[in-house]
């Protein structure tokens, strides 16, 4: 038996048409998972996608809902869900206002709660097991200036691993998380161009060396997605290089 393979799933993978999702999203395809992708872009603009996708702008008020919606009619057997779509919003703290805070909620709290609390409706309704992955950050646990939405966002998230961890085991359904730290994708690859001091600050200070890539999430996800993890759930798997494991990062090199 191959313990990590997803011969035969179905699988949803929001935010996928770019970054960690697109990695998480390639990563489970070649575990064997029949994979939709998602994203708010139309598909001409995004990276060449073999495989079912989804236009859906998940702030919008029935996003998610007809998101699910379509992937149940593309894969009536869909029974492993990677919510993964968030964005970052914050302003400087003098500049926040109740519309940026609400907007970051809505998409990084909000439409996960909506996805997974409606996937598994429809997993208890047709009486079958599943997985399910949210995608959540290490600033749930460890904060940044000028970010509290953010930070709020993802600490929310924990929560709602935890909480829907209980929610669904009785029925077989898995749910957990993942934690990714610093890691190299267009949210971030904007300021990392524009600061090569601060990455090489972050290389620095990093134990690992190095600020991460999409792909080092890719592995993760299809863990806690395979039957190697059929005894875990409500379990947040850290991905940071060992950032969060110290107290204060070396001197400056």
């Amino acid at each position: 038996m191959n313990l990590f393979s997803l011969e035969g799933r179905h699988a949803l993978v929001t935010g996928s048409s770019q970054g960690i999702g697109h990695s998480i999203a390639n990563a489970l395809c070649d575990a064997g998972a029949t994979t939709i992708f998602h994203g708010v872009q139309d598909e001409s603009e995004i990276e060449a996608v073999d495989h079912p996708y989804i236009q859906k702008d998940l702030l919008v008020e029935e996003g998610p809902e007809e998101l699910l919606e379509e992937a149940f009619a593309i894969s009536p057997t869909l029974d492993l869900l990677v919510s993964n779509a968030g964005s970052f919003f914050d302003p400087p703290f003098r500049e926040m206002t109740k519309e940026s805070w609400s907007k970051t909620i809505a998409l990084n709290l909000t439409s996960p709660y909506l996805l997974v609390h409606g996937f598994g409706k429809r997993l208890i309704e047709q009486g079958r097991s599943g997985a399910v992955v949210i995608v959540a950050s290490t600033n749930a646990v460890q904060s940044e200036k000028d970010s509290v939405a953010y930070d709020a966002s993802k600490g929310g998230l924990a929560a709602m691993v935890r909480s829907f961890a209980l929610d669904l085991a009785s029925h077989g359904i898995r749910v957990n998380g993942l934690a990714p730290g610093l890691i190299k994708t267009p949210l971030t690859d904007v300021w990392m161009r524009t600061r090569p001091d601060i990455l090489k600050h972050y290389d620095h200070t990093i134990p690992l060396g190095r600020v991460g890539k999409p792909d080092d999430c890719a592995g993760a996800a299809v863990f806690l997605c395979s039957p190697a993890a059929e005894y875990i759930t409500g379990h947040i798997l850290t991905i940071d290089g060992g950032l969060t494991a110290q107290q204060i990062g070396p001197p400056p090199a």
